[in-house]
């Protein structure tokens, strides 16, 4: 007899603060306009691979090695290319900030054929160009794998993803941005959650910290202010001093709710309003055996087998509870939990309590 039992389990995650919020550096909620890493990327080719390789119906892996060996003196046609050890790959890396040629970055590859695993191989010298076709790194080494495959005739074995792999400090700048920072007359602060209160306690903390700067909030996620004048102060040290002041933002009420994982978020400004509910849980219970029927002694008859499937449904009887008005989180989190409901009910009952209208937050979904 085999007994299936259908639950709903989920997990009830809560962000509660304990207290209030707390003084955030500016270079942790914002980022400096023009200060900025440029994404770089390249078509590569990794050789010295182990049988590992793209297989011949790869046509651009094979093209990619006849270019390569014609340009190094070598005169092949791509029929007469027919290795296993070479993959080709895309390489993607990011310029830092103020990068300077002969610095070091890291560099990813990425599998673009049919190889199985780019370790133990080696990246051949490959350009790294920008969105403006310039070439800023190039970029070579031995690949580093955090994975593996081992795999034989009829059985196979993996770890992580062999096709993906990295070379730590692979890339060597060639190719510098230009970018005038010390001739900068005004900096602009991009908040990364965009807020009126907040931007405008950014520009007054730096009006209060820099009396000859000027700062002011030009919308939500923007606070321009103007350096003082040259010989005042060096930008470095201004950037130094600007990053470091703290702010406390502000947010917005939002509860977010993940109903493939059972998981809600509230947020500390959430409040409810003072709300009658009733929720009830249902759980089903499915119980499945099998009967045999056996033919009489010289019937001629066959053995049957019959499914017997037992279905039960049950549902929790529940009051009307009414729950008062939480004024902050903790009572809030108080009012649900006495519903004594699970994370799939609990996430119902917040979707029916905005629609109430006594839910005061905006209530996400994603």
């Amino acid at each position: 007899m085999r007994k299936v039992s259908l639950t709903i389990t989920l997990v009830f995650l809560l962000l509660v603060a304990a207290g209030p919020s707390q003084a955030v550096r500016i270079k942790d909620m914002a980022s400096f306009k023009g200060v900025r890493g440029n994404q770089l990327v390249g078509y590569g080719l990794v050789v010295g691979l182990n049988g590992t390789g793209d297989k011949s119906a790869t046509t651009f892996t094979v093209q990619g090695l006849t270019n390569m060996l014609t340009r190094m003196g070598v005169r092949v046609t791509p029929d007469q290319v027919k290795v296993k050890n070479v993959a080709a790959v895309m390489v993607t890396a990011s310029l830092p900030p103020f990068a300077r040629v002969g610095q070091r970055v890291d560099v990813t590859l990425s599998s673009l054929g049919d190889a199985t695993s780019l370790g133990g191989g080696t990246l051949i010298m490959t350009p790294l160009k920008g969105m403006d076709g310039n070439t800023y790194v190039m970029a070579q080494g031995p690949v580093s794998v955090g994975g593996f495959l081992a795999a034989g005739e009829g059985a196979s074995v993996s770890k992580n993803h062999p096709t993906v792999g990295r070379i730590p400090r692979g890339g060597s700048v060639e190719r510098e941005l230009d970018f005038a920072f010390k001739d900068m007359k005004q900096l602009e602060i991009n908040l990364h959650t965009p807020d009126f209160t907040t931007a405008a306690r950014v520009a007054a903390a730096v009006n209060r910290a820099m009396p000859g700067a000027q700062a002011q909030a030009a919308d939500s996620s923007t606070v321009k202010v103007n350096l003082p004048p040259d010989g005042a102060m060096d930008r470095v040290t201004v950037m130094a001093k600007l990053e470091n002041l703290e702010i406390q933002p502000d947010i917005s009420a939002k509860v977010v709710v993940d109903e493939r994982t059972g998981t809600v978020v509230m947020g500390e400004a959430v409040r409810i309003s003072k709300v009658a509910i009733a929720s009830g849980a249902l759980s089903i219970s499915i119980t499945e055996s099998q009967q045999v029927s056996q033919p009489l002694p010289f019937s001629q008859g066959q053995t049957v087998v019959s499914p017997q499937t037992e279905v039960q449904v049950g549902e929790k009887k529940t009051k009307l509870r009414l729950v008062d008005g939480g004024v902050s989180i903790g009572e809030v989190v108080k009012a649900l939990n006495a519903l004594g409901a699970t994370p799939r009910d609990l996430i119902t009952i917040l979707q029916a309590i905005k629609a109430a209208g006594a839910l005061q937050a905006d209530l996400e979904i994603i």
